[in-house]
């Protein structure tokens, strides 16, 4: 099943090319509730609203071309992200400063968060900032988490997990702390939507590709992860609870490239669906 998040913080369930406007089922759900200290409401009720929504064919559909998609998750307590977790993008990074020592490893440098306000939806795009310096994309499969664990087994894992995604783990190069230039506004993109586990048998077996501008740059396979996606979970649960909504981008496979207002990014995963996100120059709204 694809749960999305769409328009004016709506809840829809997404089956073709149509989406299925649940948020009526979901609020509903959510009233009987006090919010959870940390972690997204709805994620942490995900079996209720499931269970009260079947396939979301009974409830009222719109073109999915017409709405505009956000994060499928609302209000994760974190956005935790993977470095270096592909070898062949460990070698491309390294190839970029051949004078200098090779850069840590996953292994040495554990995972790091990026600023939960730096999420977006794919419809919402994103806003490029400090056009004088190089902007990259990194294109990552992404695991949601639905169940609250601590020090969870490799073997327990994917029993914390409510679904998958894709991201794009947006990056501005330069001498600063990575989480702070992968923080930026927009450069946390979440979506199109989140695909149930039970939809996807092996989350260490997905294919996926990333177009700019219809050119072919990341053309990879999380069968290449370092670290896989049970060992993630398994190691972010030793420095971290994890709650019902929290988010973990896998990686970044080689092909990280430049990008520049006006390009338009296209991801193709057939575990997932496409997912398209447009480039654009940041303005500042004012204050």
């Amino acid at each position: 099943m694809r749960f999305c998040r769409f328009d004016d913080d709506r809840y829809g369930v997404v089956s073709g090319d149509k989406v299925h406007d649940i948020t009526a089922a979901v609020d509903k759900i959510l009233a009987g509730h006090k919010p959870p200290r940390h972690g997204d409401p709805m994620m942490a009720h995900f079996g209720a609203v499931r269970a009260a929504v079947g396939d979301g064919g009974s409830f009222p559909a719109k073109p999915l071309a017409s709405v505009t998609l956000l994060s499928p998750v609302a209000r994760p307590s974190k956005l935790i992200a993977a470095p270096t977790n592909y070898h062949a993008h460990v070698a491309e990074m390294n190839a970029r400063t051949p004078n200098r020592p090779p850069g840590k490893g996953i292994r040495e440098s554990g995972l790091f968060l990026k600023a939960n306000s730096a999420m977006a939806g794919a419809g919402e795009g994103v806003a490029l900032r400090f056009l004088d310096r190089l902007t990259e994309h990194e294109l990552e499969f992404m695991i949601v988490i639905g169940k609250q664990g601590s020090q969870i087994p490799e073997d327990k894992a994917l029993d914390h997990v409510a679904g998958y995604c894709l991201s794009l783990d947006m990056t501005v190069r330069g001498g600063e702390e990575r989480s702070f230039r992968k923080s930026i506004d927009t450069y946390a993109v979440i979506g199109p939507w989140l695909v149930t586990k039970d939809e996807i048998a092996d989350p260490n077996d997905i294919p996926f590709k990333l177009f700019v501008n219809g050119e072919l740059r990341h053309n990879a396979h999380t069968n290449d992860l370092i670290f896989n996606c049970q060992k993630l979970i398994s190691l972010a649960s030793e420095f971290y609870t994890l709650y019902p909504g929290d988010v973990i981008f896998t990686g970044a496979p080689a092909g990280v490239g430049p990008v520049k207002p006006g390009d338009i990014m296209t991801a193709e995963c057939a575990a997932i669906g496409p997912m398209v996100v447009k480039c654009r120059a940041y303005e500042n709204p004012g204050v």
